[in-house]
């Protein structure tokens, strides 16, 4: 049984979900929260498998709320259901602790798909955000290291994703920072993006990168294309 609690500043969002959730057999709703505040409350007393948040709550910030949850529960799943698909809160919360992502506007079955898929230590980002991060992705959610990427550039993009700037990269191994800008703009290519953002999503859903262990990202390279030193 897996062991879910809800936090939503909306009640009649809370009630939808429970409503929904509960026609999974193997699902438990136990409880509920409107807040940061009392999510840490609740969250600390029920330990549940997972946890479904709103990003965008009165309050606490719900990338704190969820940088703070992943911090004390570690082994508490937590998936983003928001409506909110901006590049740039998407980024903070996978980079917070959040292991799914689920918008809004999405059809039920995947929410219900990102609980299963985060309860099972999997990770997981809605159809609607994959059109949105990858558009010439292949029919599923999934990105795979399945381009051809050498064994250098997956050590580049995990290094990347980590928070490793290009010179930390080149004095690792020994290279130039013009050879590892290469490799990036070269992953980039090979992913058919042109946004350095999209390096983060693909080694997050390919398991290189924990969020909470990439906090000494900076918020602003990840986001935008123009710092070419970090993604």
């Amino acid at each position: 049984m897996v062991s879910i609690m809800l936090v939503d500043d909306h009640a009649v969002v809370r009630s939808g979900l429970r409503l929904l959730l509960a026609a999974e057999p193997d699902f438990q709703v136990v409880g509920e929260a409107g807040n940061g505040q009392e999510a840490a409350l609740v969250a600390e007393s029920l330990l549940p498998d997972i946890i479904v948040l709103e990003l965008i709550m009165k309050g606490i910030n719900g990338v704190e709320v969820t940088r703070n949850l992943c911090k004390k529960h570690p082994n508490t799943g937590i998936v983003v259901f928001s409506l909110s698909g901006s590049e740039h809160n998407v980024i903070e919360a996978l980079r917070a602790g959040a292991r799914g992502y689920v918008l809004k506007d999405s059809h039920h079955k995947e929410v219900v798909e990102a609980i299963r898929k985060v309860a099972a230590g999997g990770r997981y980002l809605c159809s609607g955000l994959m059109e949105q991060l990858f558009p010439n992705r292949k029919s599923d959610n999934t990105l795979r290291l399945d381009h051809g990427l050498t064994a250098r550039e997956r050590d580049v993009l995990r290094l990347s994703a980590q928070g490793s700037t290009c010179m930390e990269v080149a004095s690792l191994f020994g290279i130039s920072r013009r050879t590892v800008e290469t490799h990036r703009a070269n992953i980039l290519h090979k992913l058919g993006q042109s946004r350095p953002a999209s390096l983060y999503i693909y080694a997050f859903q390919n398991g290189m990168v924990n969020g909470t262990n990439s906090s000494m990202m900076n918020s602003e390279a990840v986001v935008h294309h123009g710092n070419s030193d970090g993604i």
